[in-house]
C-alpha cells in the first residue's frame, strides 16, 4: 500500500514535537503532510508533556511525499506570523498553523480576510507573544551573586506566560554581552558565561535570588525620577501588570509613591506657578494686563526674539474663541493677529460658514513669532512643546476673562495649547472636547496647512475644514438657544 492510498484509507497521524517551541520541526513535517494531502482533521500535534494518550491508534509513521508532489505556498505574512504564534502556551497552535496553511494551498490571499477566524486567532496569538516578549525584556531584573570561585555572577527570576525563553536568548546576549547571568523561569533557563550560551531545564522561585546591594541605590534612583504630575494609574498597569512586581525591586515603592503623588504634584504647581508669573502672584485679570505682561514675557526662548508680542483681539464676552498656532511675520509686524494670508484665508472660510469675525475672539497659543533669519528674510519656525506649554499661562489667563462657550483650536500647537498634550488632528476634529471651565473645544487645521496644499490634496483639506467650520457655527447657534 502506499504512502497515499494510506491517507485516503482514513489514517489519523499524530505527529510529537521534540521542543514545545520547535517551529522547524513542525514547518518541516506539515509540508510533507500538505504535499501528501492530509487534511488537517486527520493530524494530532502533540507537544512535550501533551496528551498522547488521546491519540493512541494514531500512526506516528508519517507518510513520504511523492517525488512530484507540488510545492507548498506559504505567504510572507503567514511565515512571520506563525514562527511568533508557535511559542504561544495554546495547545491548539500548531493544529492552527497547519489548517491555516492547508487552505493557503487553495486561496493564497486569505491572510488578507481579517474577517476569517483562523487568521483573526494567529494575529491573537502573535500579539500576546510579542507582549510576552516585551515584558520579559522590561522585566527582567538581575541580581548580584558570587560564583563558586568568586567570580561575579549575575541571576533573575522570570515567568513568561508562553515558550519564549529561548527565542529571547540572543536580546539578553547581545544586551549583556561582557556579564557572567543566568536567567530562570519555570519553562527553562538559560546561562551566558561571556562566550557560550546554554540552556538548562525549568528552576523554581526559590533558586533565584531575592535582592543584592545595588538594589537599595536603584529604589533611591527610582523615587527621584518619578514625576508625579505625569502619572496614570491605569496605564502603568496595562504596561506593568502587578503580576511583574514581585520580582522587581521598585515595585515596593510604587503604593506609596502613587499615594503622594496627588500632594507632591501640587507642590511641583505651586512652585512652577510662583517662579512663572514674575511680577503676578495671580494670573492677570484683565486682557490689558495680559497685552503689558506678554510684552514683557522672556520665560521661554522665542520671547528673546527680535520680535513683538501679539495679544488676542475681540469682544471681551464673545462666545467664541478662535485659537492660532503663533503669529507670522506680519502678524508680528502689524500687532494683531491673522492679518497675513492664513488670516485672509480664514475670513474667507467664516464668511462662507456664517461666522462673524467681528463677534469672535482671536488669538493664538504662543504670543510671539518664532523664525529663522535668512538674509533680509525670516523664516516661520513651529514652536516647541515646551515653548507652547510655557505659553499656556496666557491663554488659560485669557479664557478666564473672556469665558467663551466655545473655542476653536487651529492646528497642532493651538490643541496642545489647550490640552496640554498633543493630539492628533485627524482623529480629533468634528467632536467637541469639555472643558473644566464649561466651555466646549473643537479642533481643526490650521489654514496656513491649506496653503501649503495644491490641486484635490487642497480642495479635501478645504472642504473638510468648511465641514468642521460649519458644525462650530450649527453648535454656536445651539447654544445662543
Amino acid at each position: 500500500m502506499t504512502a497515499l492510498q494510506h491517507v485516503k484509507l482514513g489514517t489519523y497521524y499524530v505527529v510529537h514535537l521534540p521542543r514545545p517551541d520547535d517551529f522547524d520541526f513542525w514547518r518541516e513535517k506539515a509540508r510533507a503532510l500538505v504535499q501528501c494531502d492530509v487534511p488537517p482533521d486527520r493530524v494530532a500535534w502533540v507537544e512535550p508533556g501533551g496528551s498522547g494518550d488521546l491519540f493512541a491508534h494514531g500512526d506516528t509513521r508519517l507518510p513520504t511525499p511523492p517525488a512530484d508532489a507540488p510545492q507548498v505556498r506559504a505567504s510572507k505574512r503567514f511565515q512571520q506570523l506563525a514562527k511568533n504564534a508557535s511559542l504561544h502556551s495554546d495547545p491548539d497552535r500548531f493544529a492552527l498553523l497547519y489548517r491555516l496553511l492547508w487552505r493557503l494551498q487553495t486561496n493564497p490571499r486569505i491572510m488578507e480576510d481579517k474577517a476569517d477566524s483562523d487568521v483573526r486567532k494567529l494575529e491573537e496569538l502573535d500579539k500576546n507573544v510579542r507582549r510576552d516578549s516585551h515584558k520579559m525584556h522590561a522585566f527582567v531584573r538581575f541580581r548580584q551573586v558570587e560564583d563558586e570561585d568568586g567570580a561575579e555572577h549575575y541571576v533573575a527570576w522570570f515567568e513568561p506566560d508562553h515558550h519564549i525563553v529561548r527565542a529571547n536568548a540572543g536580546f539578553f546576549r547581545r544586551r549583556f554581552a561582557n556579564m557572567k547571568w543566568s536567567i530562570l523561569t519555570p519553562r527553562g533557563t538559560l546561562h551566558w558565561d561571556g562566550n557560550t550560551m546554554r540552556e538548562g531545564p525549568p528552576a523554581r522561585r526559590e533558586d533565584a535570588p531575592s535582592g543584592d546591594p545595588v538594589e537599595e541605590l536603584w529604589r533611591k534612583y527610582y523615587a527621584s525620577i518619578f514625576n508625579p504630575a505625569r502619572l496614570k494609574v491605569g496605564a502603568m498597569l496595562s504596561e506593568m501588570p502587578m503580576k511583574y512586581w514581585k520580582n522587581l525591586p521598585e515595585a515596593s515603592l510604587i503604593p506609596e509613591l502613587i499615594a503622594g503623588a496627588q500632594t507632591r504634584e501640587a507642590q511641583m504647581v505651586d512652585a512652577g506657578a510662583s517662579k512663572f508669573t514674575g511680577e503676578f502672584e495671580e494670573k492677570p485679570d484683565t486682557l490689558e494686563a495680559i497685552d503689558k505682561a506678554i510684552h514683557a514675557c522672556r520665560k521661554c526662548p522665542i520671547g528673546t526674539l527680535e520680535n513683538t508680542a501679539v495679544m488676542g483681539e475681540g469682544p471681551q464676552d464673545a462666545a467664541l474663541m478662535i485659537v492660532g498656532e503663533q503669529p507670522g511675520d506680519q502678524e508680528d509686524m502689524a500687532g494683531r493677529p491673522f492679518v497675513g494670508p492664513a488670516g485672509q484665508l480664514l475670513d474667507q472660510h467664516l464668511e462662507k460658514a456664517g461666522i462673524r469675525r467681528s463677534a469672535a475672539y482671536v488669538t493664538n497659543a504662543v504670543k510671539h513669532f518664532k523664525y529663522v533669519q535668512r538674509g533680509k528674510r525670516r523664516i516661520h519656525q513651529s514652536p516647541g512643546a515646551k515653548e507652547i506649554d510655557t505659553c499656556r499661562w496666557w491663554n488659560e489667563a485669557e479664557r478666564a476673562i473672556v469665558q467663551p462657550k466655545l473655542v476653536l483650536a487651529m492646528g497642532a500647537s493651538a490643541a496642545r495649547g489647550m490640552l496640554g498634550k498633543t493630539v492628533s488632528i485627524s482623529r480629533a476634529r468634528g467632536e467637541p472636547i469639555a472643558m473644566e471651565d464649561g466651555s466646549e473645544l473643537w479642533i481643526t487645521a490650521h489654514p496656513s496647512y491649506l496653503l501649503r496644499l495644491d490641486g484635490a490634496a487642497r480642495e479635501e483639506q478645504a472642504r473638510l475644514f468648511d465641514a468642521d467650520l460649519a458644525a462650530v457655527k450649527e453648535r454656536l447657534d445651539e447654544l445662543a438657544g
